[in-house]
């Protein structure tokens, strides 16, 4: 529930947020995950830090776009898990760094993980299971799952 308010508080905020550029602390709180406009975002920020779904359209006004932006929001909390954040870029005449990296035609969803490669590219809206899916299969996923299960078992022996 904590993450949930913390989301939405996040999200009604995020105009203010896009107009300033990335928040100071998306790198540091685990629940900013966004979504923050991928104008003011660069790749390599993000680097080993936090996974990214950057989600592309032509316009806002996209159905595709706001299902998926809708899809996004409506369960944070296995986002924030996963350490992502959410990019969006809907306006090709003022393209982003990202956008010109990546390249879309009309609307994409794609997942970058923390090691900067591209993991996933969807030409239509993904729910957050099968986002997660997909980010749970990931080596560095594992690893993280691993080192995780070792620090519980450390903790329970002592």
């Amino acid at each position: 529930m904590k993450h949930a308010i913390l989301f939405v508080l996040s999200a009604f905020f995020a105009t203010q947020t896009l107009a300033a550029g990335l928040p100071e602390n998306v790198l540091d709180d685990p629940t900013a995950i966004g979504p923050y406009d991928a104008v003011e975002a660069n790749l390599s920020d993000f680097l080993w830090l936090r996974r990214a779904v950057v989600v592309f359209a032509d316009t806002p006004a996209d159905p595709r776009f706001t299902r998926q932006i809708e899809l996004l929001e409506a369960r944070p909390d296995p986002l924030i898990d996963r350490d992502v954040v959410i990019l969006i870029d809907s306006d090709p005449k003022k393209p982003s760094e990202i956008r010109n990296t990546l390249r879309p035609r009309g609307f994409m969803m794609v997942l970058i993980g923390k090691d900067g490669e591209v993991e996933l590219r969807k030409p239509s809206p993904w729910d957050v299971r099968e986002i997660t899916r997909a980010i749970d299969k990931m080596p560095l996923r594992l690893q993280e799952l691993r080192d995780r299960r070792a620090a519980q078992d450390a903790e329970l022996n002592d």
